[in-house]
């Protein structure tokens, strides 16, 4: 990216392997000699008044969504989806078009830096040099043993290296995690696929071909999974069949934006989901006829029905309503299956999917595809296996620990113990864009470049067709950041002998070229005959997918065969609140710190800037508590303060937090702004090892202050505050 060449190597280099065109548009394996800068100096193929396009993948969270970036003389104006890409066929979420933010970001970390343990970016500035020779003394003097790779989950190509990277100098394998992923119950969803179908590899959903849908707590149009292809699949199911609009039904305790567009919104007990899902199968297998299957033959409708708190006579029409669907479809979200009984309500699910006889039919349940140049899913860890992690770093078997793309001081509850295990680990080397709390824990911090000035790749991990969605650098590096794969690379070739041998690659484009060599020649959206022209079909379209879905169908033989207990969940404390935690729409994991996202008004709320606690009107009144009163939540794990939203779209017996805001570094949109709710969380798993995170009862404590929230919505309009009484 920045070695200088002349007009005449440039145009011998246009003429090399790949087509002119597409070198000229910044594509091919010769563009990343090709400086993208601002108008200050020049670049020759850049024109006054014209915009220049990149494909590039989205890295806000890891669904792998194509972008098309626009920049003009130089510099990233606007970010729109890639209409080739199958995840999202050019739409974007929120999140995607703030990437700009980031990229822009005042709050950086411009240089890598050596500095005290919490300190501020006001320490000593390295070189890369140096950073390089520290990383490379790392791996070299310390038992490989003791070495470990925290990593986030994104970008693929950077977690394929390190792997690669681990492997050769006999270290533990990469570890990765994401507060998405945990709040998505991924490790519990490919558990159960594991279970009944023999593959651990993620479900999918077809709700694009479905007629009929219901969903346990997925909140697919926010936050879960891919929810920009989930989006795009809920509009076909509802518009998509002129002869029939589509019908959804939600349950889940409080209404979230997915629920707020559903026909209808079953508020159930929370930790109930898998008593309804094995009632609604019981009563659809005594609709069919014959003997009910073992999967079902346990439940007693009724008493779920009245455990559950809902009407029987609803869950009567409902199974009704399913039998007679031509395609019906079942999907259990993460709120469900992050209970203590969340692999059997994930396994109940998608029995009753089996007895739907919708495996491997349009509208159905699917394996999902591996991705292009992928031997075997690589789920993020579970919240148990971070806590063995967590053990191992607290009794000294960690002695240096490399992070890149993830934050577990704020992303992890507190009472899993990572503040005090980074403590205990004596070099900690931190790889983050920005300041965040655990990039300020860390000894050094070599900054990577933002997602709009990178290379690599990602995985789509739930998509009919396999996807590899490629990633290119926009522009040039603002800041004097590097690729965290070139230090690697770097720092091996200076350690030498086996290691260098291993990783033999120039830089990171060499890397990922030789992980793309498998494809070349293979029939896809496009085709080549060798890995130069490849690379620039690759960048110019925004990756590599096959044109013909490739799912695989699952027996619902062991589905339907397996005994499954019925019971509700147990729930961790004394309190009289169920405590749900859920991730913010608009900011999702790490949005807080983009002021866009922070100004952009939650879908139910309205509320922006800040965190709230969404409670009943109806118990508010009970208890003496009215809007922007600020509560004390208290757990058996901790406690948090934040106003009161009296939301009339939640059970009783239930308080709400969004999940985002509470940094206490982060830059200056995020720091200081809001709590977290992950704070009051407890060490509670379900059986697959996912945390349990709506599995906590609390207590509400007044504490006599009020702090007034800034929301959009007319507070006379929804609650008639400040109307005079007739």
């Amino acid at each position: 990216m920045s070695k200088q060449i002349s007009r005449r190597d440039f145009l011998k280099l246009a003429t090399a392997g790949a087509a002119t065109t597409a070198v000229l548009t910044g594509c091919g394996p010769t563009s990343r000699f090709v400086d993208r800068e601002p108008y200050r100096k020049m670049p020759e193929y850049t024109y006054n008044g014209i915009s220049t396009y990149y494909a590039t993948t989205c890295r806000e969270c890891a669904a792998a969504c194509g972008l098309v970036v626009r920049t003009m003389q130089g510099r990233a104006i606007k970010v729109e989806g890639n209409p080739n890409n199958p995840v999202n066929l050019g739409k974007t979420c929120a999140r995607g078009q703030a990437t700009l933010q980031g990229l822009y970001n005042p709050d950086r970390v411009e240089n890598p830096v050596k500095q005290a343990r919490g300190a501020q970016l006001s320490q000593e500035t390295l070189d890369w040099n140096a950073a390089t020779q520290i990383v490379a003394d790392a791996l070299t003097n310390t038992n490989p043993s003791e070495i470990a790779f925290l990593m986030g989950m994104a970008p693929d190509h950077l977690f394929d290296l390190v792997s690669d990277l681990a492997k050769a100098i006999g270290a533990p394998a990469p570890i990765r995690f994401g507060a998405l992923g945990m709040f998505e119950a991924r490790a519990t969803l490919s558990k159960a696929a594991e279970d009944l179908f023999g593959s651990a590899s993620m479900p999918f959903f077809d709700l694009e071909n479905a007629d009929v849908v219901v969903s346990f707590g997925a909140n697919f149009l926010e936050t879960w999974l891919s929810p920009v292809a989930f989006t795009r699949g809920f509009a076909r199911m509802r518009r998509g069949n002129p002869e029939r609009r589509g019908y959804f039904v939600q349950f889940e305790p409080r209404m979230s934006q997915t629920a707020s567009k559903a026909d209808a919104w079953i508020p159930l007990r929370p930790g109930t989901e898998n008593l309804v899902a094995l009632a609604l199968g019981r009563l659809i297998a005594e609709a069919k006829g014959g003997a009910i299957p073992a999967a079902f033959a346990s439940v007693d409708p009724v008493a779920a029905a009245a455990e559950a708190d809902v009407i029987f006579e609803t869950l009567e029409r409902l199974a009704q309503t399913l039998t007679n669907a031509g395609r019906p479809l079942v999907i259990p979200g993460g709120a469900a299956l992050g209970q203590s009984n969340g692999l059997a309500t994930a396994e109940a699910v998608l029995a009753l999917n089996a007895l739907l006889g919708n495996f491997g039919l349009p509208g159905g349940v699917f394996i999902s595809p591996l991705a292009p140049a992928q031997d075997a899913y690589h789920r993020p860890a579970s919240a148990k296996e971070m806590t063995d992690f967590i053990a191992k770093m607290k009794s000294g078997g960690v002695k240096v620990l490399f992070v890149h793309g993830v934050n577990p001081l704020f992303e992890l509850p507190k009472q899993l113990g990572f503040a005090e295990a980074l403590a205990a680990v004596p070099q900690v080397i931190s790889f983050a864009t920005f300041p965040d709390e655990t990039a300020l824990a860390s000894d050094y911090i070599f900054p990577d470049h933002h997602g709009l000035e990178s290379w690599g790749y990602q995985r789509a991990v739930v998509s009919a067709k396999p996807v590899l969605s490629g990633a290119q650098p926009v522009v040039v590096p603002y800041f004097n950041t590097r690729a965290t794969a070139d230090v690697f690379l770097a720092a091996a070739a200076l350690t030498g002998g086996t290691l260098a041998q291993a990783m033999p690659f120039a830089d990171e484009v060499a890397f990922i070229q030789s992980k793309l060599t498998k494809l070349v020649g293979e029939e896809g959206f496009f085709a080549a005959p060798e890995i130069n022209s490849f690379t620039a079909y690759f960048q110019q379209y925004g990756g590599w997918w096959t044109l013909d879905p490739s799912l695989a169908t699952p027996s619902a033989a062991n589905a339907i065969a397996k005994r499954f207990n019925a019971s509700a969940a147990e729930f961790a404390g004394e309190g009289e609140f169920f405590f749900l935690p859920f991730v913010s729409p608009t900011l999702g994991e790490a949005g807080a710190n983009k002021p866009w996202l922070q100004e952009l008004a939650d879908p139910t709320t309205t509320v922006m800037w800040n965190t709230w606690v969404e409670m009943n009107p109806a118990t508010a009144h009970e208890l003496g508590i009215e809007n922007d009163d600020v509560i004390e939540i208290v757990s058996e794990a901790g406690s948090v303060e934040a106003p009161v939203y009296l939301y009339p779209a939640i059970r009783p017996d239930v308080i709400a937090m969004p999940f985002g805001q509470g940094h206490t570094a982060y830059g200056r949109f995020a720091a200081g702004r809001g709590v977290n709710p992950a704070d009051v969380l407890g060490v509670h798993f379900n059986e697959a090892g996912d945390l349990a995170f709506a599995g906590m009862k609390v207590t509400v404590k007044k504490t006599g202050k009020i702090k007034v929230l800034s929301r959009l919505e007319s507070r006379i309009g929804v609650y008639g505050e400040g109307l005079e009484k007739e």
